[in-house]
């Protein structure tokens, strides 16, 4: 009989405990204290002073995480590398075989919106409760051992890596996918299978200034006797990958066209958007077509040589490969989000040849929408970059887009960040110092389209008609992401998110130049030149209207 008075006091502490484990503010705690981690002008400058003890440093903090690195081993893993698509590749290539009924996991860099989407099960970001609880598994490990170790801790990438395959252990995935721009050598021993995606010039501060440099860096991840496969890569670049491949004693080969595969249904369909896309798709066809035959011990062993380049086969794919290319889904590459008159054109390219690619996407794209509008569209620009990239290069190629405003803005949610889960501090830069290098770049768009001061274009000939009658090419900056959305819908249409927020104040002086866009039937926006930026933008932005 005095057991019931217990059973009752562990039923009520039990049920409280699980009711504050689900609490928003028990998950920031998490969120938080990793952000603490999170300075990125002291991680740069580390990284490139003690490259040599990342090794050392690496497998010290998976020790005292308590991992080994022959647990990581038991993960099948698919390694993906290259400074464009390595993060569509892998979304290619895990739907597939999620198709074929396994179990995967999915550890990508950086984030849109929150933390939890770069650790993913079968597709889907790591749930907020799975997040909490792991990270404080290592967390704590961690911190109750740095006295002993002069008291370090990994840094907020570091802590991330070292958690996505604590949780992929634990959550007993069948493989996979690592989809990042550097990995220590202790988290990629033994992959089954490796794959580079398009190089481009990027990361210079740590990679190399020259297409070279990191192709020689990038090849890193290539082991002996491990199949690697590569899509066509630009000028200077292959003999670089084959040079490398036969030093580590990798067989390489080089993915053919997707055009090539015969697939019993006809021309391969893919659920990225782009033409770009198209290298990727074939390059997780491939990864996933091997991985599978290492799987089944059935992989042609007689053609891994000491290393060296190969053509790789164009096979006919499975009904499960066809399938996956179709359903694969990555937010903020090629996405097109619509509601009601605005629809938006988020891409986050950040290179010089993403930019181009994104253009022509943009372009051809607007072009099949606007065929069917009703009557007058304005195109829009949100534009900002990041690090030390060319933000005039950038602009010149989005020339062409015939765009009639050009809006710039810090990659900022919004001034002030309220959010379940806080961001951490991504830039190392003053918000007056972002909001310079806007102004920098409203002065350069104005150049490309030679822009005088009253937002007209002398140059406009009959070959370069505009989209609406009084076309004015104007330019304006506003302090961050919400702000400039708000002026841009002109409060036409309901996806931005929490339209209770106080509206934000806005000039006169732009309240009157966006009058076309109130006058336009329809408004098309490209978010694009930063990850961060559309990050900033999905934020405000229902994505379950993703089309």
């Amino acid at each position: 009989q005095h057991q019931r008075s217990n059973a009752s006091l562990a039923l009520q502490l039990s049920h409280t405990w699980l009711q504050r484990r689900c609490l928003p503010g028990v998950i920031n705690d998490a969120i938080s204290t990793l952000n603490t981690l999170q300075d990125y002008g002291a991680a740069l400058k580390e990284l490139k002073s003690k490259r040599h003890l990342q090794l050392k440093t690496t497998r010290g903090f998976l020790e005292r995480a308590g991992l080994t690195v022959d647990e990581l081993d038991r993960l099948n893993i698919i390694h993906v590398t290259g400074t464009k698509g390595k993060g569509s590749t892998c979304a290619f290539t895990e739907q597939i075989l999620r198709n074929y009924g396994f179990r995967t996991g999915f550890f990508s860099s950086p984030h849109l919106v929150q933390v939890t989407e770069r650790i993913r099960i079968n597709g889907q970001p790591i749930e907020k409760e799975l997040f909490t609880k792991y990270f404080w598994q290592i967390y704590r490990r961690l911190e109750e051992t740095k006295d002993a170790h002069g008291g370090t801790m990994p840094t907020y990438f570091g802590i991330l890596t070292i958690l996505a395959f604590h949780i992929f252990l634990q959550e007993k995935v069948h493989l996979y996918s690592l989809g990042l721009t550097m990995t220590p050598a202790c988290f990629n021993r033994r992959p089954w299978v490796c794959g580079i995606s398009f190089l481009d010039i990027d990361h210079t501060d740590i990679l190399g200034d020259t297409i070279k440099q990191i192709a020689w860096h990038k090849a890193g991840i290539f082991k002996p006797g491990v199949p690697a496969f590569t899509i066509r890569q630009p000028e200077g670049t292959m003999p670089v990958l084959e040079e490398r491949a036969k030093e580590i004693g990798c067989p390489l080969w080089v993915c053919p066209q997707l055009e090539d595969y015969q697939a019993e249904c006809g021309p391969l369909h893919l659920g990225l958007a782009g033409r770009h896309q198209r290298s990727n798709a074939s390059l997780a066809l491939q990864l996933s077509h091997t991985w599978l035959q290492m799987r089944e011990n059935s992989f042609p062993c007689s053609t891994v040589n000491n290393g060296g380049m190969l053509q790789a086969t164009a096979f006919s794919p499975s009904p499960m490969m066809v399938k996956g290319l179709a359903d694969t889904e990555w937010p903020g590459r090629s996405q097109t989000l619509k509601d009601g008159a605005v629809t938006y054109f988020l891409d986050g390219a950040h290179t010089l040849h993403s930019i181009q690619a994104c253009s022509e996407w943009f372009r051809e794209t607007a072009a099949e929408h606007e065929r069917n509008a009703s009557g007058p569209v304005a195109r829009v620009l949100l534009f900002n970059v990041t690090g030390e990239r060319d933000a005039a290069a950038f602009l010149k190629l989005l020339v062409p887009c015939h765009f009639d405003f050009a809006v710039f803005c810090p990659c900022i949610a919004e001034v002030s960040t309220s959010s379940e889960f806080a961001e951490p501090k991504k830039f190392d830069m003053s918000v007056e110092e972002m909001l310079t290098c806007c102004w920098d770049n409203e002065r350069i768009w104005r150049l490309h389209n030679h822009l005088d001061d009253n937002g007209d274009n002398p140059l406009l000939t009959e070959d370069r008609l505009p989209n609406l009658p009084e076309h004015r090419g104007d330019t304006l900056v506003f302090p961050c992401i919400f702000s400039a959305l708000q002026w841009i819908i002109q409060g036409r249409e309901s996806m931005l998110a929490d339209q209770a927020k106080m509206t934000l104040p806005v000039k006169p002086s732009f309240t009157a130049k966006a009058a076309p866009l109130r006058e336009a039937s329809e408004i098309h926006v490209l978010i694009t030149g930063s990850l961060y930026l559309v990050g900033g933008a999905l934020k405000h932005l229902d994505t379950a209207s993703s089309k």
